[in-house]
């Protein structure tokens, strides 16, 4: 029986299109994997769907003024054309607006709550009194109490990937008014993750899942070593599969419950249009469940989305979850929101047919241990100097020659001297090294050994010169074209994965059709059979693999980011120069409530793993205390000891980063929009009063 495999690729978000970000980090080496596994005869289940219950949906729809259905019904279209047109085989690609995925998602809430599997709680939220609305996931920012971003979402950081609550988050902003939020009671219920604690120290720690990728276990270890916590799986949104139980009006599932659920789904999908059975993909411990996802996913897929499997109670556990780090572009981090991207469905139009370059490209920089970087000029050295010279000159030389020679028939070796044994050798190891490598997620060193069966090929035309033995040694040359036809062959085969396009054209180059019987050419018959071309079987005119890409192809690209480029900083200036609308009007008492101190800075410096933050030491004249102030790009730490500085002294403290805050800074903005100090003698001669008209920050 062969092995079952359920593989999946983390389901996108449908506010807007695929980027190169999402290929490298998921799709492309999802996809590797999938292929290659078809290849060994493995029964493979491989399965995504759009995402279309995230919060940046809701947002994306308020700014363009349409519904939430409209923005994902436009996007999953386009999503999921650009997936087929770039080769990505997913077996089924559904949607979690999708009965069957509402009719999923809600069965297993409701089999879980009816075990007494939640805890329901009563709390304090984020509330935005403006919106009149909750504050839930991406409708909140603000800085991240571990690593002190200050641009940190209110269920996750994207800087250092550490997933917390919205009540979490430092100095917390409603991402629909700016306003800033208060808190108001709320129901929600929470899967207690605390009680989960010990399994994930038996499974992950003491278990066998040191095998998962260095930056995969050294996240779970860190969660599960500093004690895991409740996490509410409902939220207060009108948008999103409503909670099936009562008291739970206007309430739905938190995203990170009903998405991953998006996986058994859609293959419930699947097996239904095929006939199939599709439990045996998700509840049968013979088969291996492997989640291909990014960086920021790992606390979903590989803690809470197997805490619900398990307190479901009828699931299998994934066998791995081999995410990627995150690729950037030009040395910028990408971003859909500031149009910083290469679009897979733009991509596809500017480069049509050349599908694979991009693949090749986006494995060759696959993010694999570390951030990587795409750009435009390592996109097209790698086609013109790697795709183009080394394997399609290969295959060119080999088809042309073998046309010139014996009008396309693959001739009778002779005697095989050493020479050839071992070329042959080398390239009957090549399956084993490059499967070998894919099972164990390394996509770039495939690629690598790949190339190098190609660098093999040249290598032997070039030292066994069959142009010039053809005038002198005929029988030689036959059987350097009869070896080098073998290596062409090779490429074919074991191209597939990595190559999909390239392989499916060089197989018709070379003739291998089913009716010839090639069907029986699979990926291990490399390393075994003694001929993968027969003598006189017949290919096909040479045609060109791979084209030269060149340089005013190359800066339209470029030309499209400065432009976007130049379009976000015009944007970032008109959003620093709108004028903020009058706060709520106070009276005379309150005013007179704020304490204001002349103040002397005597020490500074930076906190750590932060923008903006100075951690300063104030003599306020009554005492010396410590004020974190958001000052740290405008002002290095040197510039502000000894500065007189306006201190209010009676502002309650607040930690920040662990540093216990004790006033604030007061600042304003001079005539060219440049940060500097209140004025020490205006605020002096105020006393216990206030001062000008100007903005403060701490």
């Amino acid at each position: 029986m062969s092995q079952r495999y359920t593989i999946t690729a983390a389901l996108p978000y449908t506010n807007g299109p695929i980027h190169i970000g999402h290929l490298a980090g998921v799709y492309v080496p999802a996809d590797i994997y999938a292929r290659y596994q078809r290849l060994q005869g493995a029964d493979v289940a491989f399965i995504c769907g759009s995402d279309e219950h995230g919060v940046p949906i809701t947002i994306k729809a308020k700014k363009e003024g349409i519904t939430p259905q409209q923005v994902v019904d436009r996007y999953h279209a386009i999503i999921k054309q650009s997936f087929i047109d770039f080769g990505i085989t997913f077996d089924n690609y559904s949607r979690t607006s999708a009965k069957v995925h509402h009719d999923t998602a809600s069965e297993f809430f409701k089999n879980m709550y009816d075990q007494g599997k939640f805890l329901e709680e009563t709390n304090e939220q984020l509330y935005d009194a403006e919106a009149n609305q909750f504050l839930a996931d991406r409708f909140v920012t603000g800085t991240c109490p571990k690593c002190g971003f200050e641009e940190a979402y209110g269920d996750q950081c994207e800087n250092c990937g550490t997933s917390h609550n919205a009540t979490d988050l430092i100095n917390p902003k409603s991402a629909i008014t700016g306003a800033v939020p208060t808190l108001k009671e709320t129901k929600h219920w929470f899967l207690p993750l605390d009680q989960y604690n010990d399994f994930f120290k038996k499974w992950i720690i003491k278990g066998h899942k040191k095998d998962w990728k260095t930056n995969v276990y050294g996240q779970c270890k860190s969660w599960i070593d500093d004690g895991l916590r409740p996490r509410a799986v409902t939220r207060d949104l009108d948008w999103g599969i409503p909670v099936p139980v009562e008291g739970a009006e206007s309430k739905v599932l938190y995203v990170w419950f009903d998405a991953p659920i998006g996986y058994i789904s859609s293959t419930k999908e699947w097996a239904a249009r095929e006939g199939k059975e599709w439990e045996p993909y998700w509840k049968d411990e013979n088969t291996k469940l492997l989640h291909f996802i990014g960086k920021d996913n790992i606390v979903f897929h590989c803690l809470i989305f197997p805490a619900m499997l398990k307190g479901h109670g009828e699931y299998i556990l994934p066998d791995n979850v081999p995410a990627n780090e995150f690729l950037n572009l030009e040395g910028r981090k990408l971003s859909t929101s500031k149009n910083w991207a290469v679009w897979l469905h733009e991509y596809l139009e500017d480069f049509p047919g050349q599908q694979d370059v991009l693949r090749y490209t986006l494995t060759a920089n696959a993010p694999e241990t570390k951030d990587n970087d795409f750009t435009w000029a390592d996109f097209q050295l790698r086609n013109n100097s790697e795709l183009v010279a080394i394997f399609g000159n290969f295959i060119n030389r080999v088809t042309v020659l073998t046309h010139k020679y014996y009008d396309g028939a693959v001739p009778e070796p002779r005697e095989f001297n050493n020479v050839d044994k071992e070329t042959l050798q080398t390239m009957r190891a090549y399956p084993s090294v490059i499967g070998s490598s894919i099972e164990k997620y390394r996509f770039r060193e495939s690629q690598t050994e790949l190339i190098n069966l190609a660098r093999l090929g040249n290598k032997y035309l070039a030292d066994e010169e069959p142009w010039k033995t053809i005038k002198t040694d005929e029988a030689r040359t036959k059987t350097v074209m009869y070896v080098a036809l073998q290596i062409a062959a090779a490429l074919a085969v074991l191209s597939e994965p990595l190559l999909p396009h390239t392989s499916e054209k060089l197989k018709g180059i070379l003739n291998l059709t089913p009716s010839d019987g090639a069907e029986s050419l699979v990926w291990g018959e490399v390393a075994t059979r003694e001929a993968l071309l027969d003598k006189n079987h017949v290919i096909n005119t040479s045609q060109l693999l791979f084209s030269k890409i060149e340089d005013d192809q190359i800066q339209k690209q470029l030309d499209k980011l400065e432009a976007s480029k130049i379009a976000n900083d015009l944007s970032a200036t008109l959003e620093v120069q709108e004028v903020a609308p009058q706060k709520e009007t106070i009276t005379f008492d309150d005013f007179t409530k704020l304490d204001m101190r002349v103040g002397t800075i005597i020490e500074a410096e930076k906190m750590a793993k932060t923008k903006k933050l100075l951690i300063l030491k104030v003599d306020t004249g009554i005492d010396t205390r410590t004020i974190v102030s958001g000052i740290a790009e405008s002002f290095t730490p040197e510039e502000v000891v000894g500065k007189q500085v306006t201190v209010l002294v009676n502002l309650a403290p607040r930690a920040l980063r662990g540093v216990e805050s004790e006033g604030m800074i007061l600042m304003t903005e001079d005539a060219s929009g440049k940060l500097v100090f209140v004025n020490p003698d205006t605020a002096a001669t105020l006393g216990a009063g206030g001062v000008g008209n100007g903005s403060v920050i701490s």
